[in-house]
C-alpha cells in the first residue's frame, strides 16, 4: 500500500470515527408537517442543510423546513466554518493575501488566529456589529494530505501544487464523491513556475530540458558534460510528499522517462533551498517562480539555441515550458455563500492583483505587440523546415502584423486533443473577459500552429481544427454573451511559427497550441 493510500484510508477511518463519536440527529419538518425527514446532520451552509438519511445523502432548503434536535445550527448569528487543507506553500502567502483583498472589498474586519504554525484561522467580521461572519480554518502540510481531508469529508477546500492522481480520482469515487477530475471540482489559483537555479558564481548560462532531466536523473553528475568546471553536480529538490516535487516528476521527469536520483537533497522549505544552492557554486536545485530569490535562473533551451526564460509573460503563455499552476479543488456538494462569494473573487480583476503583488504570476490575459515578438520570429525563421516554406511565415505576419498577441494560450495534454489545466482556466477567464465586454468593438483572432510532424497541408488542418474546438469551448463558456455581437476569426498556421525544435517531446509539446490575437 503506498504512502498517499495509506494516507487516504487513515483520513476516511478518522473521519468515520468522528462521525460515530459527534454525530447527532435531527429532524427537518416542513411548515405543515406533511413531510419530515430525520438524519444526521453533515452540515449547514447557511441556507441548506446536509442530512445522511436511510435514503442517502439529501440537501434540503433551510427556509422550507424547522429544524429539532441538538446539532440544529443557530439560524440568527449563522457563522460560517470553511476548513481548508493541503500545501503549505499555498497557505503561507497566496490564500492569506486573497483573505485579506476579499475582506477588504467586501468591507469585511480580519483576524488572524494562530494555533501553531501548521494551523491557523481567519475570522471574517462584521465591522458594524463586530459579529463573526465566517471563519477560515487552515491545514497548511502538503498536497497528498489536502487530498486526504478532502477526500474524507475534513475539508471543504484543498490546496494543491499538482493535478489530482487518478489513484486519488479512483478512491474519492468510491468514497461516493463522484468524478474529482471534473473540470468543476477544481481552477487554477495562480501561476508559479519550476525554476533551475544555480549560484551566482556557476558559469553556466542556460541548460535544455534533455540535460535539466538527465542531470536530476544522475545520468549527468559533471558540470563538464554541460560546459561548466570539472566538478560533480550537487542535487536540490523540494520535499519528497510536497506537491511541487510531484510537479517535477509529473512535468520534468516523466516526460523523459526517468525518476528523481537518489542523490538529491530534499528540503521542507523553499528558502532553504535557494539558500543551499546560493552557497554551493556546484549545486544546481528547481525553486519556484515566487522564491528564487537572488539565485541565478537558468532559461531553458529546446536543443535549438533559442533560450526561453521564466518570465511572467512566458508563464502566462506557457511558453516557458515548466509552468506549475497553483490549484483548488473543491467538493461536489455546496459551500457556505462566503465560500463561493470568495472563490468567485479570486477570478476577478482585484484578485490578480492581489496575487501579482504577492510574487506570484496571475491570469489576466496581456498584449503583446508583434514588435516586441522579435526573437520568437527570428527563432522560426531558423528553425523553419524546407516542408514549411517561408511564404508561411509571411502569411502570419501579413494576417497578424497589425494585432497583438494575448498572454492567453491555450496548450494541450501529451497525445490528445484535451487542454491542460492552465489552459482550461485561460478558457473560463477569456469567457469571463467576453461576458463583461473586454473585447467589445475588437477583432478576436484564435490561431493555430501544429508541431512540424506530418505533412504541411495535414499540420494546417490540424491547427485550425484545435483553433475551433478552442474558440467553441470559450464560447460555450461564456454563457451570457451574444456571439452576434463578437467579432471572431480562426486561422491556422500549423508548423509556420515554431516556438522550439520539434526534436524532443518537449519541443513538439509547445509548438502545438492556440494563441488568441487582438486588433
Amino acid at each position: 500500500m503506498t504512502i498517499l493510500r495509506a494516507a487516504i484510508f487513515a483520513a476516511l477511518s478518522m473521519f468515520g470515527a468522528a462521525t460515530v463519536a459527534h454525530a447527532q440527529d435531527v429532524t427537518l419538518t416542513s411548515p405543515d408537517g406533511a413531510v419530515e425527514i430525520t438524519g444526521t446532520l453533515l452540515g449547514f451552509d447557511g441556507e441548506f442543510y446536509r442530512v445522511r438519511t436511510v435514503y442517502g445523502e439529501l440537501t434540503v432548503d433551510g427556509s422550507g423546513v424547522t429544524c429539532d434536535g441538538p446539532a440544529c445550527p443557530n439560524l440568527v448569528d449563522y457563522v460560517a466554518d470553511v476548513t481548508i487543507s493541503g500545501a503549505a506553500g499555498m497557505a503561507e502567502v497566496l490564500m492569506p493575501a486573497l483573505l485579506d483583498g476579499f475582506a477588504l472589498r467586501n468591507g469585511y474586519r480580519v483576524a488572524r488566529k494562530l494555533v501553531d504554525p501548521q494551523h491557523f484561522s481567519y475570522e471574517l467580521s462584521d465591522p458594524t456589529t463586530q459579529n463573526p461572519v465566517a471563519r477560515f480554518h487552515f491545514n497548511a502540510t502538503t498536497t497528498d494530505e489536502g487530498f486526504a481531508d478532502l477526500l474524507a469529508d475534513e475539508a471543504d477546500l484543498t490546496m494543491s501544487l499538482r493535478e489530482i492522481r487518478q489513484s486519488e480520482a479512483n478512491l474519492g469515487f468510491e468514497a461516493g464523491l463522484g468524478n474529482m477530475r471534473d473540470k468543476n471540482r477544481s481552477r487554477v489559483l495562480a501561476l508559479n513556475a519550476l525554476i533551475p537555479v544555480v549560484a551566482p558564481s556557476n558559469p553556466v548560462s542556460q541548460i535544455s530540458t534533455s540535460d535539466l532531466a538527465k542531470v536530476f536523473a544522475g545520468d549527468i553528475d559533471n558540470w563538464q558534460d554541460i560546459g561548466g568546471p570539472d566538478a560533480p553536480i550537487a542535487l536540490h529538490v523540494p520535499l519528497q510528499e510536497s506537491g511541487l516535487l510531484q510537479a517535477i516528476e509529473d512535468r520534468l521527469m516523466k516526460p523523459s522517462a526517468r525518476n528523481l536520483s537518489s542523490n538529491a537533497t530534499f528540503h521542507g522549505q523553499m528558502t532553504s533551498l535557494v539558500d543551499a544552492v546560493q552557497n554551493d557554486p556546484f549545486a544546481i536545485g528547481i525553486a519556484t517562480y515566487a522564491s528564487s530569490n537572488n539565485a541565478t535562473r537558468l532559461p531553458l533551451t529546446g536543443g535549438c539555441g533559442y533560450a526561453v526564460h521564466a518570465t511572467r509573460r512566458g508563464i502566462k503563455t506557457e511558453d516557458y515550458p515548466l509552468t506549475a499552476p497553483m490549484f483548488l479543488y473543491l467538493p461536489a456538494r455546496r459551500l457556505p455563500k462566503v465560500a463561493r462569494d470568495f472563490l468567485t473573487y479570486t477570478r476577478g480583476p482585484a484578485a490578480q492583483i492581489v496575487i501579482r503583488r504577492a510574487g506570484f504570476v496571475d491570469q489576466s490575459s496581456e498584449e503583446i505587440p508583434i514588435a516586441l515578438q522579435g526573437q520568437r520570429f527570428v527563432n522560426a525563421i531558423a528553425q523553419i523546415g524546407s516542408d514549411a516554406p517561408i511564404a508561411d511565415l509571411q502569411a502570419v505576419v501579413a494576417r497578424l502584423g497589425n494585432h497583438a498577441r494575448l498572454t492567453t494560450t491555450f496548450r494541450f495534454k501529451p497525445g490528445a486533443a484535451e487542454m491542460d489545466a492552465q489552459s482550461r482556466s485561460n478558457a473560463q477567464q477569456l469567457a469571463r473577459a467576453l461576458e463583461i465586454g473586454t473585447y467589445d468593438g475588437r477583432e478576436l483572432v484564435f490561431v493555430g500552429f501544429s508541431d512540424g510532424e506530418g505533412s504541411v497541408e495535414v499540420n494546417r488542418t490540424i491547427a485550425s481544427r484545435r483553433a475551433t474546438g478552442v474558440k467553441n469551448a470559450v464560447l460555450a463558456a461564456a454563457e451570457t454573451v451574444n456571439e452576434a455581437d463578437l467579432n471572431i476569426a480562426v486561422e491556422g498556421f500549423g508548423e509556420a511559427l515554431p516556438m522550439a525544435c520539434d526534436d524532443s517531446t518537449w519541443g513538439r509539446q509547445v509548438n502545438r497550441r492556440v494563441e488568441v490575437w487582438v486588433r
